[in-house]
């Protein structure tokens, strides 16, 4: 994917043309699947407005990017209104000052970018034509506290032989309990399609699908380590149809494999500097520190803006693209004529417990050997580890002048109300089991961050989460907790849905849409969609 709109058009595998630019620096900005979908844009329904139309986007995160980038390009005057300090969302950093003096970069955590999450690739590439600013890290080990351990790389990427040969190869999958799999509920995962899947398995818990399947309880573990808690929800409240999406997006839908990029730098210098330098450029307005108060009727225009200490600005059109308690917090204070039921669900929108991030900047380096991502499966609380120096050219840089280390702890799933320095305390409690040296380090700064506002995707829930359209043709929504029908998840849902918002808004203005990129729509093997059907009929 390329730099210009135009040449981002042509996607991850165009046959007889190159896959993307060269890698140079950075890695590859498309795919390699063979098979993954393009999905052309909406045709055109409307004329041209006048005056041409201005766009408020509401959040300044991954989804309102992305939301933005596509109006812009197409003329749109856009003004981005971003509560924070910075851009980002979940992705967000800002500056610290360490105890040495040290400038630093605190985010918000460790965040892994797939090769297939083609949009939002793709919108990174608006700023950075070969993704320079991102890095690959080879393997997704995984370490059990019962001293087990699995890892991806090297594994094929093409299903099902990267199954079998993770299945050869993992200690989670005991030769001798693979006899009580239950084939039938298994061949499910590889009969995945939107909304279908969510039809068949939305009512059911993740945990329950495995179950069901019979596969070995390590190997469930392996697969609620990977899959399940990067939607930071302990698996009980996950459905079991977005735990089969995610195993279609990483693993049996798509040959992309399990690898995955990070950032060089932080994320505001690798990501969203860039991006909202691009945005600019293209005449968009870019404001963060600007909560949105109300949402009320204009005078001139369809909507009218109000934010704290500013007067109100009218729009045509309103991208809301906030977080799950923002969104939830503007419920509240709507004065814009609304559906009743529409504004109710809004105002229900579900969240995630809370989850904790905490970096630790060490005054002796972790153990040669550690690799920069690290998850965790087995232990009180831990869910992964970070050695930033690994991969980050900021932490590396103090990790020279220090002789230490950058360490970031991921905790998800806390329970409501919990005390940050206590769950902080625990975390590094654990680090110690994990990487034994570190015991004997000291700390030489801390930082951490608990929050609370990534959306909850409980069993049931499908049918009453937010879609893109709603309705008010002019007011769209953008978000990973938004229905995209379509096969993606956490940050590629939100840059998928942000252009489908923006796609949904050009075309009642007569202008073209931008195309999107899908792993394939269902299961790979026509075969295993037979069989899987077969069962679900009774007859298996």
């Amino acid at each position: 994917m390329a730099a210009r709109h135009r040449a981002h058009l042509r996607g991850p595998h165009a046959p007889g043309r190159s896959a993307g630019p060269r890698p140079g620096r950075g890695v590859r900005a498309a795919g390699r699947d063979p098979r993954a979908v393009r999905i052309p844009p909406p045709a055109p329904t409307g004329g041209p407005p006048d005056p041409a139309p201005r766009v408020a986007v509401v959040g300044g995160g991954i989804a309102g990017l992305a939301a933005a980038t596509a109006l812009a390009e197409r003329g749109v005057a856009v003004t981005v209104l971003e509560r924070e300090e910075s851009l980002g969302g979940r992705l967000r950093g800002w500056p610290v000052r360490l105890r040495d003096g040290s400038a630093a970069t605190m985010t918000r955590g460790f965040h892994a970018f797939f090769r297939q999450y083609y949009n939002l690739r793709g919108l990174l590439a608006r700023a950075d034509p070969q993704l320079a600013a991102l890095t690959p890290l080879e393997d997704y080990p995984l370490v059990h506290a019962d001293g087990g351990r699995d890892g991806f790389a090297g594994l094929p990427r093409t299903p099902p032989w990267n199954a079998f040969a993770l299945a050869a190869r993992s200690p989670s999958f005991p030769v001798r309990e693979l006899a009580g799999v239950n084939i039938a509920a298994a061949l499910q995962l590889l009969d995945v399609d939107v909304p279908g899947v969510y039809e068949r398995l939305d009512g059911m818990a993740a945990p329950a699908l495995l179950e069901a399947a019979g596969f070995p309880r390590s190997a469930r573990h392996l697969a609620f380590e990977v899959f399940s808690r990067s939607f930071f929800a302990d698996p009980r409240r996950l459905s079991a149809a977005e735990l089969a999406v995610m195993f279609h997006i990483y693993f049996l839908g798509s040959s992309e494999g399990l690898v995955f990029d990070v950032p060089r730098s932080p994320f505001p210098q690798a990501l969203w500097d860039p991006l909202a330098e691009r945005l600019r450029s293209l005449g968009a307005g870019v404001r963060t520190s600007a909560r949105v108060e109300a949402v009320a009727a204009g005078r001139r225009r369809r909507f009218a803006l109000a934010c704290a200490q500013a007067p109100a600005e009218e729009f045509d059109a309103v991208v809301l693209a906030a977080d799950v308690p923002g969104l939830r917090e503007l419920a509240g204070r709507w004065e814009f004529p609304a559906d009743a039921d529409w504004l109710a669900e809004l105002a229900r929108l579900p969240s995630a417990p809370p989850f904790l991030v905490s970096r630790l900047w060490l005054d002796r380096p972790v153990h040669a050997s550690r690799p920069g991502f690290l998850g965790t499966a087995g232990y009180p609380t831990l869910d992964n580890v970070s050695v930033l120096e690994r991969f980050e050219d900021e932490a590396r840089s103090w990790a020279r002048r220090s002789g230490g280390s950058v360490v970031e702890l991921h905790a998800y799933a806390l329970p409501e109300g919990c005390d940050a320095q206590r769950e902080h305390e625990r975390l590094v409690e654990q680090l110690h089991r994990v990487y034994p040296e570190t015991a004997a380090a000291g700390i030489a700064d801390e930082r951490r961050e608990l929050r609370a506002d990534c959306p909850l995707f409980p069993p049931g829930g499908y049918r009453r989460r937010c879609t893109v359209q709603t309705p008010d043709p002019y007011l769209v929504m953008a978000g990973d907790h938004v229905r995209a029908e379509l096969p993606v998840a956490l940050m590629e849902r939100a840059a998928t849905t942000g252009m489908q918002a923006a796609n949904a808004l050009l075309a009642r203005w007569g202008l073209p849409g931008h195309p999107l990129w899908s792993v394939p729509r269902r299961g790979r093997s026509a075969a295993a969609r037979s069989l899987a059907r077969w069962a679900r009929s009774g007859r298996g």
